[in-house]
């Protein structure tokens, strides 16, 4: 068995032969920063969405200070019968009207 010299010959490529395999290769290249780019762009969508559910958060905490910090309403008093009673006879007096009076309209008799 022996290969003659003509089949243990390399043969030569030519540059433009070498060039089609450094375009195939740079093809690749090209693809893979493709692919890397989209998956940049969902890891920056990813990261925008967190972002804008992180400042909800924050704008409501923000409002749930100025809550704290926002003066409160004021409490309506709450009266004993006896002082609305006693509220009820001071206008009274207010309007000009003494006790007889008062009294006369209530329908009680009155007697000092």
């Amino acid at each position: 068995m022996s290969i003659s010299e003509t089949e243990k010959k390399r043969t030569r490529r030519s540059p433009e032969e070498r060039a089609a395999d450094f375009d195939a290769k740079i093809e690749a290249v090209n693809h893979t920063i493709a692919d890397l780019e989209t998956k940049k762009q969902a890891a920056v969508s990813s990261y925008d969405e967190k972002i804008a559910a992180a400042r909800k958060r924050m704008k409501v905490l923000e409002e749930k200070k100025a809550a704290i910090f926002a003066p409160k309403p004021k409490r309506k008093v709450r009266k004993t019968k006896k002082q609305k009673i006693q509220d009820i006879l001071k206008q009274a007096q207010k309007a000009g009207m003494n006790p007889q009076e008062i009294a006369e309209c209530l329908g009680i008799d009155f007697e000092e």
